[in-house]
């Protein structure tokens, strides 16, 4: 009965620590960047 309640509690734990490091990516993933989106280089066009 021990080893069971011990599979069952490591499964749970296993399960827990799955849900919340995938929370924590999405999260991350979510963050946008510090760094503004500006091109690095740009053209004139006042001659059209």
């Amino acid at each position: 009965m021990h080893r069971m309640l011990a599979a069952v509690l490591t499964a749970l734990a296993a399960a827990a620590l799955a849900v919340g490091a995938g929370c924590g990516i999405v999260a991350a993933l979510e963050v946008p960047p510090e760094q503004p989106n500006v091109p690095l280089v740009t053209f004139d066009r006042t001659g059209e």
